[in-house]
Formats: structure tokens, sequence, C-alpha cells
């Protein structure tokens, strides 16, 4: 059985390009960075959970609820070919029993905040929005797409953000907590323009300050799908 079901929502992802370097205190043990034509990056995303379960539980007042991370693309060779995957510097959530099973259980690296979403549609636009409140302060991103989403390029950077399978967190020096993630392959949405109110520093620390600063590479907006967390292994 299945970890975790639930549906992925509306999934907003902000791509920043970064310098390796300064990436590479946050790798978990047997993992390199992933990077596309040379390019390596990090992304703030946001999406909403739906329906969820756990080990195929429905826990009132867990169902439905928004999530914000920063995240960052890693790969893994598992002696026969590699594994593409994600490494979350921090993952904001609305419920504190959410966080408490997800560091337990997955060392990863959620916080609770207030948060809330705000999805709109309106003739062919839809605005997507995403926020929570850090030390009083509102931080939030909106992104402003046609709606109808349409498959994407293989090959493509699309591709390359969406298309990462495990996940990965460093446990100590010499050991790593790898899962799976299952999805079929999402759609996406022409982004007309976006809006991104946020201080990096405040949310993730002075090592992302730079961020502030730093327009976007790319932005998109992918449709979701039924998804699956599976149980934990741990690298050695």
């Amino acid at each position: 059985m299945s970890f975790l079901k639930a549906e992925w929502k509306r999934l907003s992802l902000v791509n920043y390009e970064v310098d390796p370097d300064l990436l590479k205190p946050f790798l978990p043990y047997r993992t390199e960075l992933d990077l596309w034509k040379d390019t390596c990056y990090v992304s703030l995303v946001g999406f909403l959970f739906m329906n969820t379960r756990v080990l195929g539980v429905k826990f009132p007042f867990h169902v439905n609820f928004e999530e914000i991370n920063l995240r960052f693309y890693v790969r893994h060779f598992d002696g026969e070919k590699w594994r593409r995957g994600v490494v979350f510097i921090r993952e904001i959530v609305p419920k504190p029993l959410i966080t408490f099973v997800a560091n337990t259980w997955y060392n990863e690296h959620y916080a609770t905040r207030r948060m809330f979403h705000r999805w709109d549609r309106s003739g062919e636009q839809m605005e997507t929005t995403y926020g929570y409140w850090e030390k009083g302060r509102k931080q939030s991103f909106s992104l402003f797409t046609s709606n109808d989403a349409k498959p994407f390029p293989v090959g493509s950077e699309t591709e390359f953000i969406t298309e990462h399978y495990w996940g990965y967190s460093a446990i100590e020096e010499n050991s790593t907590t790898e899962y799976e993630v299952t999805h079929p392959r999402w759609n996406t949405y022409e982004v007309k323009d976006y809006s991104i109110d946020f201080d990096f520093a405040l949310a993730y620390g002075d090592h992302f300050n730079f961020l502030n600063e730093q327009q976007p590479r790319s932005v998109m907006l992918a449709e979701g799908s039924e998804i699956t967390v599976e149980s934990k292994k741990v690298l050695k």
C-alpha cells in the first residue's frame, strides 16, 4: 500500500537559475545536482493537496490543504540507472500534524503557517495564487494563464522541471531518505503574466537572499493529477 495518495492540483512553478555551488551544502548523501542544458535550477512551487489519504485513511481537516515549497533537482544512480528527484529546502503547510508526520517519517523540512490560495477564472484567463504569512509578512505569488491545459514537448524545460519522480532528504552525513512519487505526465497552461511578492531571505534564510533581486528564468502552471507517495528507503 502507498504511504500517501492524493491529488495535486494547479502546480505553480517559478524557476530560477542559480550557481550550483550555492546548492552543494544541501545535497543529500549519494545524490548529485541534476542540470538541464548546463542550467541549475531552484523552484518556488505552490499547489493544492486534495482528497488526501494516509495509508488509505482520510483524516478530518487534513484532506484538502495548500503547500508551498522551495526545491532543487538532483539525481541518484541506483546501480543500474539514474533516478531523477528533488530536494526540498523548506515546505510550508497549514496543519501541524502534516508537518510532524513528514519531518518525523521522511526527514523532510516542513513548517506550519497560516496559508491561503485563490483560484479565479474570467473568460479565457485563470488566476492561480498561493500564499502564507511569515513573521507577519504576507508571502504570495500569482500566475495568470490560459484556461486550457495542453501537452508539453519531449525534451523541453517543462519536462525537466515536472518529470522528477523521487524525493531525497539527508538524514545525516552518510545516509539519505529516498521515496518515489508517482503520477502521470501533466498538461500545462500557457502563462501570460505573473506576480511575485516574496521575501526569500525571510522564508529560507540569508543564503537565498539573492533571489529577491533575480527574475525567474521561467514560470509554469501544471494541471496536476492523482499522485502517490511510496514508502521510504534509506540509502547508506
